[in-house]
């Protein structure tokens, strides 16, 4: 089934500002939990960022199936193939990547999700990449009525997802070597999230 999120839509700009900021100019690029209709998939970083090489990654077989029948048809030399990546997963079947990208996903998925996502960047990201997150959070001191309604909402369907507590997602990250970098805050109270593997890059940063 494919999903859309028309927040991403709404706040693309935003978001593609700090990726701007914070993505290396080339490399390659891993969205993990890619999805028509989020912002990166093809026409968002390819736009912002021709650069980059990308790839796509999803748990769901249907939306990779998507994913490449239209990277096949475009024929874009700089889109690698999708793999199938279950990022809860202790294996996954990417060996490097120079940034990851994750939008809307821990807050749609239980918590083992975000933890392996944390442990997956940080074995495969280089020394110095950003693992960057996009989406809804709990912000000690911030007032953020509307992600504890979308919170309740979401627990009512599952009880295993929920609005993630910023704090928590920060100390899950430090345990793999992500440092935390950046916390900008968007409209309806989504966030960008910025976390850095610890060590020097191996180059300049892009």
């Amino acid at each position: 089934m494919k999903r859309h999120i028309p927040a991403i839509e709404r706040n693309r700009g935003l978001l593609s500002d700090v990726l701007r900021e914070v993505l290396p100019s080339e490399g390659t690029l891993l969205e993990v939990d890619s999805i028509p209709g989020k912002l990166s998939t093809f026409s968002g970083l390819r736009y912002f960022f021709p650069g980059l090489t990308l790839q796509f990654a999803s748990a769901d077989p249907e939306v990779l199936a998507d994913i490449e029948t239209r990277r096949v048809q475009e024929g874009h030399a700089n889109i690698l193939p999708s793999p199938l990546l279950d990022p809860s997963s202790d294996t996954w079947p990417v060996t490097h990547a120079d940034a990851i990208l994750c939008v809307y996903m821990i807050d749609r998925a239980p918590w083992e999700a975000c933890q392996g996502l944390m442990r997956g960047a940080g074995r495969v990201l280089r020394p110095g990449g950003p693992l960057v997150l996009y989406g809804p959070f709990l912000v000690e001191g911030v007032e953020t009525p509307r992600n504890r309604t979308l919170d309740e909402s979401l627990r009512s369907r599952d009880l295993s997802h929920g609005v993630r507590e910023l704090e928590a997602v920060i100390e899950e990250a430090a345990r793999h070597g992500l440092q935390c970098e950046r916390v900008a805050e968007n409209p309806m109270e989504n966030f960008t999230v910025v976390f850095r593997r610890e060590g020097l890059p191996p180059g300049r940063r892009g």
